[in-house]
């Protein structure tokens, strides 16, 4: 497996999620396309039950605002009075996710798995990534009954902290990693 690392930003800003400082290696273009490429994510998340996964819809952005080196920001509309949502807002929650097309053939296979935190986003922030997840699902601000309900939900951003991309059209098992601690 190809680890990938990118190129190191040493003036990297506070943005959407970001802290100050550097924020790590650049996630890889080849990661970047398939995130961008598919719309539903299957989220995998701990309660006290046990662990448990559900799909939602999300959009890509950049996180830090588009700082270069910076990783990308998954954006999804959910309740915090769903399962999930309540295990998301638990502190120190981590998540783990997949992002593949259904049915393709398993020779040219292409799919995302990935780890990382969750947070709701308000104010400013939640303005940005309701831009971002509007743009990509031009259907929600089209319909005002499906745009008042999701304005009234909660917005969250997954901020992944490592990606794996599997290609089998580039041959049976490729991978591409990132880490962005």
């Amino acid at each position: 497996m190809a680890e990938m690392s990118g190129a190191e930003d040493a003036g990297g800003e506070a943005g959407p999620g970001g802290a100050a400082g550097s924020p790590g290696p650049a996630c890889p273009e080849a990661i970047r396309r398939a995130l961008a490429a598919h719309t539903t994510m299957t989220l995998a998340y701990v309660d006290e039950d046990g662990p448990q996964a559900c799909a939602v819809l999300y959009a890509t952005g950049v996180a830090g605002g588009g700082a270069t080196g910076a990783g990308p920001a998954l954006y999804f509309v959910t309740a915090t009075t769903t399962r999930h949502g309540r295990a998301l807002v638990e502190p120190g929650a981590r998540v783990a996710f997949t992002v593949q097309r259904d049915g393709q053939e398993w020779s040219g296979l292409t799919g995302i798995q990935g780890r990382g935190r969750c947070r709701p986003l308000t104010g400013a922030e939640r303005a940005a990534g309701w831009q971002v997840y509007v743009e990509r699902f031009p259907f929600v601000a089209a319909s005002d009954r499906l745009r008042a309900a999701l304005e009234r939900t909660t917005l969250w951003e997954l901020r992944p902290d490592w990606l794996r991309l599997i290609d089998n059209g580039q041959g049976f098992g490729h991978k591409e990693e990132w880490s962005g601690r």
